[in-house]
């Protein structure tokens, strides 16, 4: 059924771009070709029904993009006019009459007066040329301008709710088409604009020539006196005029409609009816100013007295409408605050006295972030956040709880893993949050840092929204700067969060496809806790353990060799080096490297010491600050020209190399010669080494 659909729409648009075709060749034929009286009767009539349905169907568009092809349409209905411009015109010269259309127009139109229709037809076209094409060329050069410089500002902002989760990748593609699409629009517009003001002038010089020529033709001919043939061409070719300025009027003020007009979801009458009367003390003053026109001597009182009334009673109604939706707003929130406490539907069971494995508490005025009934709120976000850390980081998430603390600051929220504050927060709901890499803005706002990465950043009211995307900024709204604050600290601390129960989960997930390395590992081979342990590992320092089953069978390999967990992750790390590798190479498939120097690797080599927490080099404290300070400017240099990178050293000191530096170094990483797949290219940025060595 879908399928024969499909295909009777495909023959349809088929045929309707022969028909379009078709129409366009016929366009210019009525140039060449002499029509009839009765023909351009019809057409006349049919040009008046596109211009009106242009001009209505731009009143009811919510985007430029849902008449992208207004600008095309502009030049068909520019050169369907001037066609039959040259046709009236023919007839007019040849037969002195070109149909009841312009007949009518001559007449009802004018009031059998020529010189009040030439003054009319004039007006009209000094306001279509100087205000309202003029204006809208204006407006869609500026348009085009600023789409242009906002772009990279927009396509940053949908990358985010991207990364964010909070879009799809489809979802992502439409945006940035869109986007494309709309700055496209504005630069056609551009120069559209210009056949409408030549279409007006055209229409001038036609109307001139038409009178001037019909007068000269059928006077010398006899068929009228001079002051017969003024009159009859002077009605007749104002008639002509007014039949093609009058649509070229509509169609200007479609255009500048359509232009002029923001994206939203509403038509431009329900726009213009929220906003114009949205406002009851607004009405309620306009009243009153009626109110004392009434009283004024000279003034007439009716009309005053009933505009005013109806502002007056209109005022009343809106009033009363705000009072009832503000009350129903607050029982809303009343509820919200009431169900909070049990937003998210808890998966396991968990017993009072446990602490949840992770948590957000928020301060009161943070809770309609969490109000189900909308599209767009935090339990949903959670939801996509939950699913997306398992995808990229391959762990399972327990249930995210949301709770309302009243200790907290109203705007204050707190992200908690197992009872315990790691992170925290502030945010305006009212408010979005301006991002700015460099620190320096254009526009006024709170100062704040963005908590995820610590960025510099402002909180900025709605009405400076559209500017500073124009200045170039990435604009978040608070839902989105939590959700990432949130992911940002599930992938930081995943290895918390990865406990036996959730490794039984993960490993139940595989079975029945991979029985057989699961049963080979646990537990002849390894223990539970410690598959735990290497997964742990791997996950902090952020390495995926979405293949679980290389994982499991590099276990398998080395387990009967060696228990220590530290090793057997360095085992399972060169088994994974793709991985390993993958987030740090450039676009050139290059791996920018800081080494070490000979002489500290053996250096650090020799003074290496197990321990609980791992191998740890045990130096002295001048050659730890020597080796940092070298790493600081090495990594600081490489940082300045934007080049991702890694300290690189040998299998032996990995480890303990990398537990040297996690404090000061934490998103630097450490990978070892055993990590680099053969067809990864190797540059030097930098050597590591011990001052005066």
């Amino acid at each position: 059924m879908t399928n024969a659909l499909n295909q009777r729409m495909n023959k349809l648009n088929g045929y309707l771009n022969i028909l379009v075709a078709f129409f366009v060749v016929a366009i210019i034929g009525m140039i060449v070709i002499p029509l009839p009286a009765f023909l351009l009767d019809i057409l006349l009539v049919m040009n008046i029904a596109i211009s009106v349905t242009i001009l209505v169907l731009t009143l009811f568009t919510h985007s430029v993009l849902e008449f992208s092809s207004f600008p095309t349409m502009l030049l068909v209905t520019t050169m369907i006019r001037l066609a039959l411009n040259i046709s009236s015109t023919r007839l007019i010269l040849s037969e002195g009459y070109a149909g009841e259309v312009i007949d009518t127009f001559a007449t009802f139109v004018t009031g059998n007066n020529y010189i009040v229709g030439a003054v009319i037809f004039l007006i009209i076209t000094i306001i279509q040329m100087v205000v309202i094409t003029s204006g809208s060329s204006r407006v869609s050069e500026v348009s085009a301008r600023f789409t242009l410089d906002a772009m990279p500002g927009k396509q940053m902002a949908i990358d985010a709710d991207l990364n964010a989760g909070l879009i799809t990748e489809d979802v992502a593609k439409k945006r940035r088409n869109d986007l494309q699409l709309e700055a496209n629009f504005y630069g056609a517009m551009d120069g559209a604009s210009k056949f409408v003001k030549g279409d007006a002038i055209a229409g001038i010089i036609i109307t001139i020539i038409n009178l001037i020529g019909g007068i000269l033709i059928h006077s010398m001919q006899g068929n009228y006196t001079v002051m017969e043939a003024i009159a009859h061409f002077g009605q007749l070719t104002i008639g002509d005029g007014l039949v093609s300025q009058v649509p070229s009027l509509m169609i200007s003020v479609a255009s500048g409609i359509l232009v002029t007009r923001t994206a939203n979801a509403k038509g431009f009458g329900e726009t213009l009816g929220g906003e114009l009367f949205g406002t009851p003390q607004v009405l309620f003053i306009v009243a009153a100013v009626m109110g004392v026109f009434t009283v004024v001597p000279g003034f007439p009182t009716v009309p005053f007295l009933l505009i005013g009334l109806i502002m007056g009673v209109a005022a009343y109604l809106l009033m009363q409408n705000e009072k009832e939706a503000a009350e129903e707003t607050a029982k809303k929130e009343a509820r919200a605050a009431a169900e909070m406490v049990k937003k998210e539907p808890v998966e396991e069971p968990v017993s009072a006295f446990q602490v949840d494995p992770i948590a957000i508490e928020i301060g009161y005025g943070l809770i309609p972030l969490a109000d189900e009934s909308k599209d767009s709120n935090l339990t949903s976000h959670i939801a996509t956040v939950r699913r997306q850390c398992s995808q990229e980081m391959g762990i399972v998430l327990s249930p995210i709880r949301i709770r309302d603390n009243l200790q907290l600051s109203p705007n204050a929220y707190s992200i908690k893993i197992k009872g315990n504050e790691i992170a925290n927060g502030e945010l305006y709901v009212d408010k979005f949050m301006v991002v700015e890499p460099g620190g320096e803005f254009e526009i006024q706002g709170i100062p704040a840092k963005e908590p995820a990465f610590g960025l510099d950043a402002l909180w900025i009211v709605d009405s400076e929204r559209e500017k500073a995307e124009l200045y170039g900024y990435t604009v978040v709204d608070p839902l989105t700067v939590l959700v990432t604050h949130l992911k940002e600290m599930i992938r930081k601390n995943a290895y918390e969060l990865l406990g036996r129960q959730e490794v039984k989960q993960l490993l139940e997930g595989i079975k029945d496809q991979y029985n057989v390395v699961i049963d080979e590992l646990i537990p002849d081979v390894l223990c539970l806790g410690e598959v735990q342990k290497v997964l742990q590992n791997l996950l902090r320092e952020d390495v995926p353990i979405n293949d679980l089953v290389t994982i499991l069978e590099t276990l398998a390999d080395y387990g009967n060799s060696t228990k220590d967990t530290e090793t057997l992750t360095e085992y399972v790390r060169q088994a994974l080096k793709r991985t390993v590798v993958k987030p740090h190479l450039d676009e050139n498939n290059t791996l920018t490297v800081m080494t070490v120097h000979p002489d500290t690797e053996e250096h650090i080599s020799q003074s290496i010491q197990k321990s609980s927490a791992g191998s740890i080099p045990v130096l002295q404290p001048q050659v730890i600050t020597s080796i940092f300070d070298s790493i600081n400017q090495q990594h600081n240099q490489l940082l300045a020209h934007g080049l991702p990178h890694v300290l690189l050293t040998s299998p032996k000191i990995r480890p303990a190399m990398k537990n040297l530096i996690s404090f000061n170094f934490p998103d630097l990483a450490v990978l070892s010669l055993n990590e680099v797949p053969n067809e990864v290219s190797l540059e030097t940025g930098g050597m590591i080494e011990i001052g005066n060595q």
